[in-house]
Parts: structure tokens; sequence; C-alpha cells
């Protein structure tokens, strides 16, 4: 199969890192929101994310151009019939996912993988609201896309051998990332064991054993972590950890995935992290820690 023009469903955080690191790599991207204004919001995300780039002088500003011109905007899953993949990004909602891929079974030709970035959800449940099983497939990128050069990619029950060879080849030879096989599981791998050590890292800080910026140094320095597991939470987004632990609890019904109180309180809160600019610590409106 050849991969030229490549469909991104949502224009969520995910969906822009995606989006934006497929147009980096020479592919034309069709990026699909639900309205306009969400669609301009995404596009000038990506294109802060580039002037970011660009004030680094990690791309010039020919470049930019190039990249920004190789994401059409589209409101419409039947413009997406064209392409040779389609990536879905949309918010970890069983029943809304299940309706995006039971649309783009009518709209896309049946050998065209259909996959989804979903972190913990049952890649065979999304693949039974379509009528070609074999051709849905996770692909789990992990944030930030353009920094992480893994993905998990996930067969569901049905998923065919050709279906994996061919997302393997793509996501290793077209976006020269390092693919890792993933049969179904709640979490996955990399969810699975980050979100059980920022759970941990949530009851020592509930106990009192140290503050939030000790545990974090704890793990950066002394294991050469990027990021602690607080602030890796915060960059996450807290709803997104606390739905994750959630869904687990009720998969496996073991006590250490139960989410810890002060996570379920700073989500009320509405403290949910960089996308607020207040969780476990404080962020600009680039997303630096102030």
């Amino acid at each position: 199969m050849y991969f030229k023009k490549i469909g991104v469903i949502g224009g969520g955080t995910m969906g822009q890192g995606i989006a934006e690191m497929l147009a980096t790599r020479g592919l034309d991207v069709l990026l699909v929101e639900k309205t306009p204004e969400k669609l301009d919001y995404s596009y000038s995300m990506i294109e802060l994310s580039l002037d970011k780039q660009l004030e680094k002088w990690g791309i010039t500003q020919a470049e930019k151009k190039l990249i920004l011109g190789r994401i059409t905007k589209v409101v419409h899953l039947a413009e997406l019939g064209t392409c040779d993949m389609v990536i879905e990004t949309i918010s970890e909602d069983l029943d809304m996912k299940k309706q995006v891929f039971s649309q783009l079974d009518q709209v896309c030709p049946n050998h065209i993988i259909l996959a989804s970035n979903t972190s913990s959800l049952s890649l065979t449940e999304l693949a039974s609201s379509t009528m070609y099983p074999e051709r849905v497939i996770g692909m789990h990128f992990i944030h930030p896309v353009s920094k992480v050069d893994l993905v998990e990619i996930i067969r569901g029950l049905k998923t065919s051998d050709a279906t994996f060879a061919e997302t393997k080849r793509f996501v290793e030879e077209v976006v020269d990332k390092k693919g890792v096989m993933v049969y179904e599981s709640p979490g996955f791998v990399s969810s699975r064991m980050i979100c059980l050590m920022i759970n941990e890292a949530l009851h020592i800080l509930q106990e009192g054993v140290a503050s939030a910026e000790d545990i974090d140094d704890a793990m950066r320095i002394g294991y050469q972590f990027q990021y602690g597991p607080l602030e890796m939470a915060d960059r996450f987004g807290l709803d997104s950890i606390l739905a994750a632990l959630e869904r687990m609890f009720r998969e496996f019904g073991e006590l250490k995935y139960r989410p810890s109180t002060v996570l379920k309180k700073m989500v009320r809160a509405g403290h949910l992290g960089v996308k607020t600019g207040e969780g476990f610590f404080k962020y600009d409106k680039d997303g630096d820690r102030v």
C-alpha cells in the first residue's frame, strides 16, 4: 500500500500533534473537526507549535509554510474517502468512537486501514461497529507526538495479519518511529504502567510522605525521567489519567488501579494540568512551568 494522504479525525492535543508530525514527514493530511471554529482553533495551535520551533531555529519560515500547506481542514467525514489511511483521535468515549467508525465504514473503501489512537479502549469493540473489522487497528501515539519515537500497535480480535503488517510498515518506514505490537488489554502497555506510577505518586503525596516537587525530583533526577510523575500527569491531562484509571479499575477489578482521592479532587476543581494552566504545578500559555 502507498501512503500519501492520511485522514486525522479530531483536532485536540493528540490530533494536532499527529497531523503536524505527518505533515512534517511530507504526507498530506485531512484534519477533521465537528465545526469550522474548532478546525480553525486546531489549525492555529499547530501553527503556534511551528512558530515555537521557528523561534528556536528548529525549522525555517519556508518549512513552516510547506508543513501548513499539507494540512487541509475538513468538516465532513465523507471527504476521507480518498485517504490511504484514517487515524481517529477523538476523546476516549466508546460510543462516540463506534459512531465514527460506523460512518467511516460507509465512506472509506474496504481496503483502507482504519486506526484508532485510543489509549485504553477495546479495539475489538470498536471494530464491531464496522462491516470489515479485519482492517481496524490501534495506533497509540504518545504525547508529545513529535518527540516520542514510539507507537503501540494494538491488534483487536479480528485485525488481519495484512493490516498489522501494513500498519507496522507505516509506523516504522513512513513516519520513522518504533512500533511495538500489543495484544488487546485495558491500558495496553504504556498507559497501564505509567498510570500506575502516577497513581502511586499521588498516594505518596496524599499520605504526606513528600511534597509534589520532591516526589518529581526523586524520579526525574534519580531515574533520569524527562518529567516527574506529577508533572507527567499534568501534561497528559488529569482528567485523562482519571478516566484511564477508572476504566482499568472496572476491567481488572484490582485495588491498585483505584484512582487516588487527590486526583478526583483536582479534576472536580477543574485543575486539569497544562491545558487549564494549573494542576500539581502552574504553567504559562506555552505549557512551560511557571
